[in-house]
């Protein structure tokens, strides 16, 4: 890691501090026996909510967490209060069962989104199982470079499917394996509604995020 000295935590605090929509006015529940049309209008629905713009807030933060190493590091950060939010913390139950629910006879329990899927091998199981396809990709990789590979192509299969469609990318490999809890839950929500996942998931799931540079 790089010795540059560490950047001060009070750097322009009230720039970074922002609001982050994930679904917006999206509710109801996503069926996959819905007709065509009411399937493209709610997948234009959800689109529209996650990328909704983010509005400045006021967030309260750790000093201590601001802390950046290297002089070009980003880190991007959720308030500990909207963590607790009643439908953030439903959104991340919901997601987790609908993983558990697809990956049953693979017998994957997901317990933790950031620590379950950053490695793209429950991101890689999901996948085929969604898109009923097979990825050339090692099985069980446990170097950082490996991970990051099978990552990449796990991505760009997600990206091959979604792109056609007008959503909009919010994660990358580094992002996923930096256990980025703001990527993931895009990505996994873009995945449920691509796919019309057979839940229901809480109107209006906005997050408190911090990005410190």
């Amino acid at each position: 890691m790089s010795a540059a000295p560490v950047r001060s935590p009070t750097l322009r605090p009230h720039r970074m501090k922002k609001e982050e929509s994930f679904l917006g006015k999206l509710g109801g529940t996503l069926a996959r026996k819905k007709k065509a049309k009411e399937g493209d209008d709610l997948q234009e629905e959800g689109k529209n909510a996650i990328n909704a713009p983010m509005n400045p807030s006021t967030v309260d933060i750790h000093p201590e967490d601001t802390l950046l190493a290297e002089e070009n590091e980003e880190r991007t950060m959720i308030d500990p209060n909207s963590k607790e939010d009643p439908k953030f913390k439903e959104l991340i139950k919901v997601l987790i069962d609908w993983i558990n629910d697809v990956l049953v006879e693979e017998r994957i329990i997901v317990k933790q989104l950031e620590e379950d899927l950053y490695d793209g091998q429950v991101l890689q199981k999901l996948l085929e199982k969604l898109a009923d396809r097979k990825l050339n990709v090692a099985e069980v990789t446990q170097s950082e470079i490996g991970q990051k590979q099978k990552l990449q192509t796990v991505l760009e299969a997600v990206h091959d499917l979604l792109r056609p469609h007008g959503w909009t990318i919010k994660w990358n490999v580094d992002s996923i394996h930096g256990k980025n809890l703001i990527s993931i839950l895009h990505l996994l929500v873009a995945l449920a509604m691509h796919f019309r996942a057979p839940i229901r998931l809480p109107e209006h799931v906005s997050v408190q995020v911090v990005v410190v540079r």
